[in-house]
C-alpha cells in the first residue's frame, strides 16, 4: 500500500510517499525557521500563509521524487491535530481535494501518534513498547500496545520540554529556535556547575515551569559562563525525561523503549537515554534526526496502519488544534 502523507501542523510544510508504513520513497520538507526567527517564535498567521504558498509544490515534489503517479497512490494521510488551526486547515483541505478528485480514501492522523510511528521508518520496532514524545509543544509518555493502541501514561502539567528550551534560550539571548543552540553550548559546558531543581511530580507527569524560573534567577544572580548554564539546565531536563520514562518501564513492565519528537534530536538526551536503557538491558529505538522533527513520512506511516485496518474519514474531517491522544 502506497500512502501520501501531508503535514502542516506548525511551521513545516511537508509531504512524503511511504510504502507499507515503513519504506520511505520520498520525504520533502520546507522549513519556515528563517521566516519566524525575527519574531522569536512561530507566528500562526504567517505560518498558514506560507503553507498555502508552498503546499502544491511540496506535494508535487514528493510524488516526483518517489517516482510514482497519482494513480499509484492508494490513500492520503494528513495531520489534523494538534497544532495551529490555520496551518492544519491548509494541509487538511489540500488532502481532501486530492482524495476527492482521485477517489481514494482519506485518513486523519494525530500528530503525536505520527511521531511515534517515525520509529517504524528506519527500524524493525514492533509494539508493545513505551515511547517518550518530546517536542516544542508536547512532552508525553505513551504506552503503545499495538499499532492502533495508544495510552497516555504521563504528560507535562505546564511547559513542554522544547518550550522550556526555547524560553531559556530567549533568556540567554541565543535567538530562535533555541533548543539546538542550547544543546551545542552544553557540549562545552559543565553540567555540574549549578544544580537546578528537578520537579517532584506524582506519577509519570512532568513539570518544567519551575526549572525555567530557577534558570532565570541564576542568569540574573550568578556570574556563570553561558556554556555552564546551558549544560546545567539541559542536564536537569534530561535527568527528568530519562528518569520518568525508565520508571514507567519498570513499574508497568514494558521491555522496549522508543523516543520521538523534535527534542529527540538533542544529543545530550539521545546519549543519556541510550546509556540508561543499555544499563537496564532494554532495547532502545529512536528515529534519524530528519524523522524526529515534523515531517510527513511519519504521518504517512501512521495513516498506513489506520487504512490497513479499514479506517478512513469522510469530507467532513475537521482540524482539532487542541486534540490530545
Amino acid at each position: 500500500m502506497i500512502v501520501l502523507g501531508i503535514e502542516t501542523s506548525c511551521d513545516e510544510t511537508a509531504a512524503s510517499v511511504v510504502k507499507d508504513g515503513r519504506l520511505v520513497l520520498s520525504n520533502i520538507i520546507a522549513s519556515q525557521v528563517e521566516l519566524h526567527a525575527p519574531f522569536g517564535g512561530v507566528v500562526p498567521e504567517l505560518a498558514a500563509r506560507q503553507h498555502i504558498e508552498s503546499i502544491g509544490f511540496i506535494v508535487n515534489s514528493a510524488i516526483k521524487e518517489a517516482r510514482v503517479k497519482l494513480t499509484d497512490i492508494d490513500g492520503y494521510a494528513v495531520a489534523n491535530g494538534p497544532g495551529l488551526a490555520g496551518a492544519l486547515l491548509v494541509g487538511l483541505n489540500y488532502a481532501k481535494g486530492l482524495a476527492y478528485v482521485n477517489k481514494k480514501p482519506l485518513v486523519g492522523v494525530h500528530h503525536i501518534e505520527g511521531h511515534v510511528c517515525a520509529n517504524y521508518l528506519d527500524s524493525g520496532l514492533e509494539p508493545p513498547f513505551l515511547c517518550l514524545v518530546v517536542s516544542g509543544g508536547h512532552t508525553v509518555i505513551l504506552a503503545v500496545d499495538d499499532y492502533d493502541s495508544y495510552r497516555v501514561i504521563g504528560s507535562t502539567r505546564d511547559d513542554a520540554a522544547g518550550e522550556a528550551f526555547d524560553k531559556v534560550a530567549r533568556l540567554l539571548e541565543l535567538g530562535y529556535p533555541g533548543g539546538p543552540k542550547i544543546d551545542k553550548l552544553a557540549m562545552t559546558g559543565n553540567p555540574e556547575a549549578h544544580h537546578f531543581p528537578r520537579a517532584r511530580v506524582d506519577g509519570f507527569d512532568f513539570s518544567f515551569s519551575g526549572l525555567k524560573t530557577a534558570t532565570r534567577d541564576v542568569i540574573n544572580r550568578l556570574q556563570l559562563p553561558i556554556e555552564d548554564i546551558a549544560a546545567s539546565f539541559q542536564q536537569a531536563v534530561v535527568d527528568v525525561l530519562v528518569g520518568k520514562t525508565l520508571k514507567a518501564c519498570d513499574e508497568l513492565g514494558y521491555k522496549q523503549v522508543a523516543m520521538a519528537g523534535g527534542v529527540a534530536c538533542n544529543k545530550g538526551l539521545r546519549k543519556s537515554m541510550e546509556e540508561a536503557c543499555r544499563l537496564k538491558g532494554l532495547p532502545f529505538f529512536m528515529p534519524q534526526p530528519i524523522y524526529c522533527t515534523d515531517n510527513a513520512a511519519m504521518i504517512a506511516s501512521r495513516g498506513y496502519y489506520r487504512l490497513k485496518d479499514g479506517i478512513s474519514d469522510g469530507m467532513e474531517l475537521n482540524a482539532y488544534p487542541g486534540r490530545m491522544v
